[in-house]
């Protein structure tokens, strides 16, 4: 008969599992730890909405919570304020009227957060306001526009 090559003791390798010893043992600690720590990231995105204060708005669509936190809100594009990020001169001005928009919406209030991801050191989140959706309200002030996921970001300075 041929050499069909390394033969695994199946016996003693189910026996130190029993046992607590050996190989499986070793891994025992880590897989828990892993474990744990996954359960705690998938708990921790489902956790349910939170309620915070904003401190500061900085734009029509990005705020800053008491806490610190930059929050953007999901789901929509808000014209940028700034010479380097702005497009042209009328998105500018229509960008210092979304801020001040949402500011007069949002400063100082208390709002409930869905956390839904992070970007640019943003956390993303769907955002209410009296269980009125921050999003849609600000999309109903004409303060932003709706931008879907994977979509192209709204054009401010044609239409």
């Amino acid at each position: 008969m041929g050499d069909s090559g390394p033969v695994m003791d199946v016996d003693r390798h189910a026996r130190g599992r029993a046992l607590g010893n050996g190989a499986a043992a070793g891994a025992r600690p880590i897989a828990a730890l892993t474990l744990a720590l996954s359960a705690r990231l998938l708990l921790g995105a489902a956790a349910p909405p939170r309620q915070a204060s904003v401190a500061y708005v900085i734009d029509g669509d990005t705020f800053r919570l008491a806490s610190g936190e930059r929050i953007r809100i999901a789901g929509i594009d808000a014209p940028e304020t700034r010479p380097g990020q702005a497009k042209c001169r009328r998105e500018i001005a229509a960008g210092r009227a979304a801020t001040a928009t949402a500011r007069g919406l949002l400063q100082g209030r208390t709002v409930r957060l869905a956390r839904l991801g992070r970007n640019y050191n943003r956390t993303v989140a769907r955002v209410t306001l009296d269980g009125r959706d921050v999003a849609g309200e600000l999309v109903r002030l004409g303060a932003s526009r709706w931008w879907p996921r994977g979509q192209r970001k709204p054009d401010w300075c044609h239409g």
